[in-house]
């Protein structure tokens, strides 16, 4: 698989695996001078650059190595037939295919911060009950499809609503590429569906919103001033269990000059629920700091447009037919449960290969 010709030696030109083992040779020679680790934060990013581009090779080497193995069975059974052997080859092969799609996936991010982990945040919108279940229901899509990419889930805020499903809710989502993949989810969405919460039955429209940004952790000084900070605590509430303390723990952070807020609930301590909230409100702090110099970029070019969550980016219609449409790249599928289970794949794959083709045409 060494010329690039042929459907399935694409992917590996695409990757370029010559091209990142020259970039892990030159990496690690840096490794090696005297003063690499004078800089401790400097050195723990290459390090963590050089561990991601070894396992990217690693896995892609061991693909390449199935295949050219799988290649050899199909040989063999073109000359001795075996009904049993064939199946194994085809269900190997089919598993070898949807590793390799999601490693696709990765070619698209591009983003300056798309490796990182995510912090996401849901947010009932007009509907009442309908809209504050609808937005648990986004929740529950959310944890299943981190669940799915086996990517490690923390829930730090949860407000539920009076009746049924949540008023808001934040959670971390840890793993490479997580932000990647999530910033296609930021914007508002809808639900349209016969409401369980309504005796007559009627059709609602629910809307929630949702918010993605990455964690940033330290590698981006943000300078937050102790006098700049309305700090209170309270009584920790939320989905019960092993999982909240129910302590005066709990921790709210306002921020006045830009009125943010943060709040953390789920750790042990007030002392841990203060670092999270900290964290986030430094992640959300950088974001209003990049929206703003892109809204003044765009200004400068004469296509300002106001960054607001007032326009729908997908619907979900459960009556009176069942379809998903992104109002952006047009993707829609009619398996709404399987959306709502955490199949969201294919809708962030349409919208990074949007944005992809947005970023060529404008560099053409």
């Amino acid at each position: 698989m060494n010329a690039c010709n042929g459907e399935s030696t694409k992917r590996w030109c695409a990757f370029d695996l010559a091209h990142k083992r020259e970039q892990i040779a030159a990496l690690e020679a840096e490794t090696l001078q005297p003063d690499f680790w004078s800089d401790n934060r400097r050195a723990q990013s290459h390090m963590q650059h050089l561990t991601a581009l070894r396992e990217e090779v690693e896995t892609w080497e061991r693909l390449e190595k199935q295949l050219q193995d799988l290649q050899e069975l199909a040989q063999l059974l073109g000359e001795e037939p075996d009904a049993d052997l064939e199946a194994e080859v085809t269900r190997s092969l089919n598993a070898v295919e949807q590793e390799v799609e999601q490693l696709e996936l990765a070619l698209l991010f591009s983003g300056e911060h798309d490796e990182r982990d995510a912090i996401l945040s849901i947010h009932a919108g007009s509907g009442g009950v309908d809209a504050q279940d609808w937005a648990e229901m986004l929740l529950r899509m959310y944890l299943r499809w981190a669940e799915r990419h086996r990517f490690r889930t923390q829930i730090y805020d949860y407000s539920e609503g009076e009746e049924a499903g949540i008023k808001s809710a934040t959670i971390e989502i840890s793993g490479r590429y997580a932000y990647g993949h999530l910033r296609s989810e930021i914007g508002t969405h809808r639900l349209i569906r016969l409401s369980p919460f309504d005796a007559a039955h009627r059709r609602h429209t629910s809307f929630a919103r949702v918010e993605v940004i990455p964690d940033i952790e330290d590698t981006i000084e943000v300078t937050i001033r102790p006098e700049d900070l309305d700090i209170d605590t309270y009584r920790s509430t939320g989905a019960g269990g092993q999982h909240v303390n129910k302590t005066d723990s709990a921790v709210r952070i306002r921020h006045i000059p830009t009125g943010i807020v943060v709040t953390c609930q789920n750790e042990r301590s007030q002392i841990q629920n203060r670092e999270v909230a900290m964290r986030i409100l430094r992640a959300r702090l950088y974001e209003l700091e990049r929206r703003k110099r892109e809204e003044e970029v765009a200004r400068l070019k004469g296509e300002y447009v106001q960054a607001d969550f007032g326009t729908q980016i997908r619907t979900v219609t459960l009556h009176p037919y069942t379809i998903v449409k992104d109002h952006r790249t047009g993707y829609e599928t009619s398996d709404t449960q399987g959306y709502l289970a955490g199949d969201l794949d294919p809708f962030i794959r349409a919208y990074l290969q949007m944005q992809a083709h947005q970023t060529v045409s404008a560099q053409r």
